[in-house]
């Protein structure tokens, strides 16, 4: 609906914002957040103290990215980038003030309260979002409902675990916690170099309106990585730092966790690829079908992104940050070439360079060092694919049949709706007859964990 109601340049000036806003928001929580939920054996006045070390460089970027937003905005040529930069940081302090206690909630366990914090946060900045967009704000509108999300979240999450903050003072004592959080920083700073360098090279060599067919289709493309594998990503670090001394129970949770994900997100991220231009079409609209190409191949690489996003959890949670770091690092010295090139052929290049880039050349690299860790074999690790990669073999050939045979003179709403039934039938009917005995397994492990 927002889509509807704002032009691609709105969504191509807010991206060039936010390649320098969501860089700082790694840097902000300086990794110790996870730190917290690692470090089983800080006390109270450890913790109040890093809290108060969080809130000081929030400020801090607040401040420094009021002095950098005018240089932003000339590196894009786009005066609008700098109001944004500069309303968009106060993020950061927010972000800064919820670090404690999301960190606690997290160690703790308590994810029904990290939910009621998430969930707010998302209806706020939906609700405000398109209310602003309607009221003819434009950019600002997904600026502002962002910004109003989070600080919703902050209220709530503060309300859920209160914890008192204090002045960083005998800094030694807090030392190796900064340490581990430094490595976490850098290795963050380093996937967002690789994962919107894409985003960077399309509004530098393409213009904002390739950026912003590009960025709605990454969005779209993305929603399995977004709201399946973040949300159990928000819980798997805690529940792997609680079993980081313990092998079997590793390999069961990352062989469990990989094939439940990928029953959600295989069929999810597919389906959405090969019905991506009837999709655009019903849901964006016409003038949006410069998206649909680089939909289709972001899409597929959404669903290997959507299961290796557990990997570097692993490597972390078990006290390997540096090596989690390293690895990191060489991945985003590789991916940005690899956009580089991809743009000779436009916004679907790029879309390919991910497509190809991320299985061939970054994947492994995680791969290699999580098995290690956990002793996991990587034919184990393959057979936690299985059920959903053979399901959603048989459900794309079942979909590509019914476009097919489907009358073209069918409306295009009617078409998709058609084939996403199809598609749904299909999958559900493979699980059922081939993989069922797994399926309830995996249900009744959930249902245990809830209990």
């Amino acid at each position: 609906m927002v889509a509807r109601l704002l032009a691609p340049s709105d969504y191509g000036v807010v991206g060039m914002a936010t390649i320098y806003t969501g860089f700082l928001a790694l840097v902000n929580e300086f990794g110790l957040g996870l730190a917290i939920v690692q470090g089983r054996n800080l006390d109270t006045d450890q913790i109040a103290r890093l809290g108060g070390f969080a809130v000081l460089v929030g400020a801090t970027f607040v401040t420094l990215s009021a002095a950098l937003a005018g240089p932003v905005a000339a590196f894009f040529g786009e005066p609008a980038v700098r109001w944004i930069v500069v309303i968009s940081s106060l993020a950061f302090l927010l972000t800064a003030t919820q670090l404690v206690p999301r960190a606690l909630l997290r160690r703790d366990l308590d994810f029904r309260r990290l939910a009621w914090a998430d969930g707010a946060e998302a209806v706020v900045t939906t609700v405000s979002t398109l209310g602003f967009a309607v009221l003819g704000l434009r950019y600002w509108a997904l600026v502002l409902g962002s910004l109003a999300g989070r600080a919703t979240s902050t209220i709530v999450a503060c309300a859920s675990r209160p914890h008192r903050v204090a002045w960083p003072n005998r800094f030694a004592t807090i030392a190796p916690t900064v340490t581990f959080g430094w490595h976490v920083v850098v290795a963050s700073v380093a996937w967002y170099v690789y994962d919107n360098a894409d985003f960077t090279v399309v509004g530098r060599v393409l213009g904002k309106a390739a950026l912003g067919t590009y960025t709605v289709g990454w969005t779209i493309a993305s929603i399995p990585v977004d709201r399946v594998t973040a949300l159990v990503g928000s819980v798997t670090p805690a529940v792997f730092s609680a079993v980081q001394d313990d092998r079997p129970a590793l390999q069961r949770y990352l062989r469990n966790l990989t094939e439940g994900l990928a029953l959600i997100t295989f069929p999810a991220a597919v389906g959405l690829a090969v019905v991506a231009d009837e999709f655009v079409v019903v849901a964006l609209g016409e003038r949006w079908g410069a998206a649909v190409l680089p939909l289709r191949l972001l899409a597929l690489s959404a669903a290997l992104r959507s299961v290796s996003a557990l990997l570097p959890q692993v490597i972390v949670s078990t006290g390997r940050a540096k090596r989690n770091m390293q690895l990191t690092l060489v991945a985003s010295a590789i991916l940005p070439c690899l956009f580089y090139l991809g743009t000779h052929w436009g916004t679907a290049g790029v879309a390919a360079a991910w497509a190809l880039g991320h299985p061939v050349f970054v994947m492994p690299l995680f791969l290699v060092s999580a098995l290690r860790l956990t002793g996991l074999s990587a034919w184990q690790y393959l057979r936690s694919l299985w059920p959903a990669f053979g399901a959603t073999a048989v459900m794309t050939a079942v979909v590509l049949s019914l476009r097919w045979v489907t009358p073209g003179a069918w409306p295009v709403g009617a078409r998709l709706s058609a084939h996403v039934l199809g598609g749904v039938l299909a999958y559900a009917a493979i699980l059922y007859l081939a993989h069922r005995s797994r399926v309830q397994a995996l249900w009744a492990q959930f249902r245990a964990l809830r209990t």
